[in-house]
C-alpha cells in the first residue's frame, strides 16, 4: 500500500506542485491550506509524514508542529522560507525531524522524504542503557538513577544516537548526518549548544560526566 503523505502549505501552487511530483513518485498525497485544517486532517486520519510550511494563516507551522509532535511521531518535514539558523534550531525544538528551505530542488525534497519515512520504520531495540543512565524509546522517558530527565525531541534524538553507540567516537559530521539528517555546514555550532544543554541535564545532580569531548574529531558517550 502506498504510503501516505498530508502537505500542509497555504500557496497553492506550491502545494499542488508537490503534490503532483508525490504523487507520481508513487505516495498517496492530500493538500491543506491552513494550520487548522492541517491539523485536523493529521488527527482524523495519521499520514506516514506530513511536509509543513511554517507561515500559514491561523495557526503557523510552529504551533502546528508543537501539537502534531504532541499526539506522535509522524515525521515532520518543515517547508519554509526561513534559513536563518535560529528559525532551523526552532523547528528542530519544536518537534520537526528535518528542514527543507525554499526554494527548493525538489529531488532533495524527494531524498529526504523517503530518508525519514525509512527512518520512522526501523524497529529496534526500546530500552537503551549506560552506567546509570536509561533511555526508553517508546515512552521517551530518560532516568539516571532514580532522577527523571526531561528532554526536548532534538536532545532525547541526540542522546538515543549516543546510547546506540556507545564508546564510540562520532564525529561531528556523523552526529549531523543522524540526529538532524543533514549537515548545517560550518557555519553553526548547534551541535556544541545540544551537547551542553545535555550536560546540564545530565549532570543537574552532580553526577560524573558522560559525554566526553574527543578534540578535533567530536564526542563518545564513554564514563571518565
Amino acid at each position: 500500500m502506498a504510503e501516505r503523505i498530508l502537505v500542509i502549505e497555504d500557496e497553492k501552487k506550491i502545494a499542488d506542485f508537490l503534490r503532483r511530483g508525490l504523487t507520481y513518485e508513487g505516495f498517496q498525497v492530500d493538500a491543506q491550506y491552513d494550520g487548522e485544517s492541517g491539523l485536523k486532517a493529521a488527527r482524523d486520519n495519521p499520514p506516514d509524514l506530513v511536509i509543513l510550511d511554517v507561515m500559514l494563516p491561523g495557526l503557523d507551522g510552529w504551533e502546528v508542529c508543537r501539537r502534531l509532535r504532541a499526539g506522535g511521531p509522524t515525521p515532520i518535514l518543515m517547508l519554509t522560507a526561513k534559513d536563518a539558523v535560529a528559525d532551523r534550531v526552532k523547528g528542530f525544538e519544536v518537534g520537526a525531524d528535518d528542514y527543507v528551505v525554499k526554494p527548493f530542488a525538489f529531488e532533495e525534497l524527494i531524498a529526504r522524504v523517503r530518508a525519514l519515512l525509512r527512518r520512522s520504520r526501523v524497529t529496534e531495540e526500546t530500552v537503551f542503557r549506560f552506567a546509570d543512565l536509561t533511555l526508553n524509546v517508546t515512552t521517551r522517558e530518560v532516568t539516571r538513577g532514580t532522577r527523571k530527565i526531561d528532554l526536548t525531541t532534538k536532545e532525547f534524538d541526540l542522546l538515543h544516537f549516543f546510547m546506540r553507540h556507545p564508546r564510540q567516537v562520532l564525529t561531528r559530521e556523523l552526529l549531523y548526518d543522524h540526529v538532524w539528517g543533514y549537515d548545517f555546514g560550518g557555519e553553526s555550532n548547534i551541535l556544541e549548544v545540544y551537547i551542553r544543554y545535555l550536560r546540564t541535564k545530565l549532570e543537574a545532580a552532580g553526577e560524573p560526566r558522560l559525554i566526553q569531548t574527543v578534540r578535533g574529531v567530536g564526542y563518545a558517550l564513554r564514563e571518565e
